[in-house]
């Protein structure tokens, strides 16, 4: 059957690659493709943290903001051309798009008591006009003021910031985060024109949301083209022949255009993580061009057969091994849709589908494209008889490779509980982002980035001015001011305290909560009343003012120590205020949660996928015995590089929980290649069980060293992405290639002549 087809491939050559690029062209009425730049993208529609983060965020003012920080070069932010550059940018903020609040400590609505009055205004008014004695009062407010200090203004008064919140629409997602960006930035360099004297950086939700295309986009211009290099470099140098790099060359691009076009057809977004794709299958679909090229290069040089025979005949050899490499690799990435981490399943698809076309592209499309391009005998190469050299070692010392590669193994497998679920996840961006440098600035010198916010209910309408569920509010923000990671509590509690002092005469005696609901509520009432508009108290109390929710800013912490300030939290509830216990909801504590929930889908989903390789490849090799034998190759490669990663590591984030599935599909590669091999020399040419060892090594051990060099050289380029998911899961992905191939050069022989003799 296979000869028929190799035949029909021949006669139909022309067509056949005139068929393949019209095809490939259609796909690309998918370009080009939609880049989203929400961080929710990573969460699934069930993620709970996602639920209880949207609830908070449908209740009260969405907290969606870009943060502005000012750093005086004088170190003084209270001075009059420091405060007027604030009151500029405070004015000018407004204008950002889809802005509904500007708070900063010119605008912060002050209160004070005249006679029997409730004045409430501006902190800064015409700055430029204050003099020292009113620039200094205004800095002894806002130093006591619990609403400003270490948020909105540093304790040393030398750096301030100015927090926009946005509302997005959501209608245009990937172009709404961007136009805000270009807004800002441009505002930013308006106002470092216009104030010499600041340094200004850029903050909050919104300057990370439009990091994550900035990051895709920098891989995909970057990464692609320098993978492009490497791999038909690496070809030129180990097949030696411009026919075959050419050919590989249109396999590799055709594969990768079609894919990513399909991926726009049934409108798969891109996003950090999917992003990676193009160089993914860039790498993958090298492989089965390589054992074509390979397989039909020595029937021309070493059997000498025509040109046309030798293609013949390399897919006669190979049709089966590519198959079964690209259905294994296909079903492995697959698996990446068990996991809770929505991108690396859009990942898992877009590399799929170009595994699947590279597939088909290498079995039509490349032997008739070699069947048209002049092709050159050469003397065989010296790599061939170097593989007979390494074929001939293990057949040698074939009891000690076994015994000591065992050892090797059990060793650095016994390494994996060093490895602890850990992420940081401001620190997926590398400091070559404005975003990482600004966020670092602001958390040394300002306030927090990571936060944590509390909806706690009184359980009646205009319950929140009850002095019982006031006095529970308030003994919880003091408690989570006693916190070490807590750098500020922002809570209606504060406010209350504040207008009480007011209305008793500014007296600091009455800096107390009203003992009285009725005048509670009279405050409250006449507070709201004297705000200005886009300064209500809508994102601390919800409409029928039953609840109010507490913002606590945090500084940088890791996804464990984040959820052991929550379990903290959670036991303060249930010892001091059981009737007010709700979960945390922010986008942190969903960042901490998802690698461990996504661990642990990715392992069950690569479970499934190794039971479906075992199953294919027990039916494919027809035999049960070498389908169990396959297992071992094919599980002790990720278990030996997680290993090793606990030994120079140790921290498990969000990247490489995809990388038992990712790797799974991928090292079965070799091991198929190997196995083919070995058996038809056992079944077809009735060799022992070390002649069939040596064998394979002269047949395909090239390819092998080839395919994994390719392989290895692409995955490390993708370590060089300034985003941690995609480089952590490229060094980890090398590795355990790495790891396979010396599994199938030095363990696999050695177990093939222990256990089938």
């Amino acid at each position: 059957m296979i000869e028929r087809y190799s035949q029909w491939v021949i006669r139909w050559r022309y067509f056949i690659v005139l068929t393949t690029l019209i095809l490939v062209v259609l796909t690309t009425m998918g370009f080009p493709l939609r880049f989203d730049t929400d961080y929710r993208v990573f969460f699934s529609d069930e993620n709970p943290q996602l639920l209880a983060f949207e609830d908070l965020q449908n209740t009260y003012t969405k907290n969606d903001n870009v943060i502005f920080v000012l750093a005086p070069k004088d170190g003084k932010v209270f001075t009059n051309e420091t405060l007027a550059a604030v009151e500029w940018l405070t004015k000018e903020s407004w204008q950002t798009p889809y802005s509904n609040r500007v708070d900063s400590i010119s605008n912060f609505q002050h209160t004070r008591a005249e006679e029997d009055d409730l004045i409430v205004e501006d902190l800064i008014i015409d700055a430029m006009e204050l003099s020292a004695a009113e620039i200094a009062q205004a800095q002894e407010i806002a130093l006591i003021e619990p609403q400003l200090i270490n948020k909105l203004i540093s304790p040393q008064s030398h750096v301030t910031g100015i927090s926009i919140t946005v509302q997005l629409p959501g209608i245009h997602p990937d172009k709404e985060v961007p136009e805000i960006a270009a807004f800002v930035r441009d505002l930013a360099d308006k106002a470092r024109v216009k104030y010499p004297n600041l340094d200004i950086y850029l903050a909050g939700v919104v300057m990370m949301n439009n990091s994550f295309p900035e990051a895709s986009k920098g891989d995909m211009q970057n990464l692609v083209p320098l993978m492009y290099l490497v791999i038909l470099g690496t070809l030129w140098l180990l097949i030696r022949g411009f026919s075959g790099t050419f050919a590989t060359f249109l396999v590799i691009t055709l594969s990768t255009v079609a894919a990513m076009g399909l991926a726009g057809l049934f409108g798969i977004a891109l996003t950090g993580p999917s992003s990676t794709a193009p160089t993914m299958i860039l790498t993958l679909a090298v492989a089965d061009s390589v054992h074509f090229l390979v397989t039909m290069r020595h029937e021309l040089n070493v059997n000498r057969l025509e040109k046309n025979a030798a293609i013949m005949e390399s897919l006669r050899v190979n049709f089966q091994p590519i198959f079964l490499t690209s259905l294994t690799t296909a079903v492995g990435f697959l698996s990446m849709n068990f996991g809770d981490v929505p991108p690396f399943g859009d990942l898992g698809n877009i590399v799929a589908m170009g595994v699947t076309i590279a597939f088909l592209i290498s079995v039509s499309f490349l032997p008739a494209l070699m069947s048209i391009l002049p092709t050159t005998v050469r003397p065989v190469s010296d790599k061939i008889h170097a593989m007979e050299h390494l074929g001939n070692f293990v057949v040698a010392k074939r009891r000690r490779l076994m015994w000591g590669m065992a050892l090797v193994i059990v060793l650095l497998i016994s390494f994996i509980p060093r490895n602890e679920l850990n992420d940081v996840f401001v620190e997926y961006f590398d400091k070559s982002f404005d975003f990482r440098v600004a966020t670092d600035f602001t958390t040394k010198n300002l306030t927090g980035t990571y936060d944590m916010n509390y909806s706690l209910h009184s359980g009646e309408p205009e319950g929140i001015s009850k002095p019982e569920f006031l006095q529970q509010v308030d003994k919880f923000v003091e408690w989570y001011r006693q916190q070490p990671e807590t750098t500020h509590v922002n809570a209606i509690t504060d406010t209350f305290k504040r207008l009480n002092k007011n209305l008793h005469g500014d007296d600091p005696a009455y800096y107390k909560l009203p003992e009285q609901r009725d005048l509670a509520a009279q405050y409250l009432l006449l507070y709201e009343m004297s705000l200005p508009y886009g300064l209500d108290l809508n994102n601390q109390i919800n409409i029928d003012k039953s609840a109010t929710k507490v913002a606590i800013t945090l500084r940088t912490l890791s996804s464990n120590e984040l959820i052991a300030l929550e379990d903290r939290t959670q036991q303060w509830f249930v010892d001091n205020a059981p009737e007010l216990q709700v979960p945390g909801a922010s986008t942190s504590i969903m960042f901490a949660r998802i690698g461990s929930r996504n661990i642990k889908s990715m392992l069950f989903g690569a479970v499934i996928a190794l039971v479906l390789i075992s199953i294919i490849l027990t039916i494919a090799l027809r035999s049960i015995k070498f389908g169990l034998i396959s297992l071992i190759p094919n599980l002790i490669p990720t278990a030996m590089a997680f290993g090793i990663w606990g030994l120079f590591v140790g921290q498990i984030g969000l990247g490489l929980s995809v990388v038992a599935g990712l790797t799974i599909g991928i090292v079965v590669d070799d091991t198929i290649h190997y196995l083919s091999k070995y058996l038809r020399a056992r079944r077809e040419k009735q060799m022992d069980s070390p002649a069939a060892v040596l064998y394979a090594f002269r047949s395909v051990g090239l390819a092998l060293w080839i395919t994994t060099l390719a392989l290895v050289s692409g995955f490390a380029i993708l370590s060089m992405s300034h985003f941690a998911l995609n480089s952590n899961m490229g060094i980890m992905t090398a590795i355990t290639i790495s790891l396979a191939l010396i599994a199938d050069f030095l363990f696999l022989p050695t177990l093939l002549m222990k256990l089938d003799k």
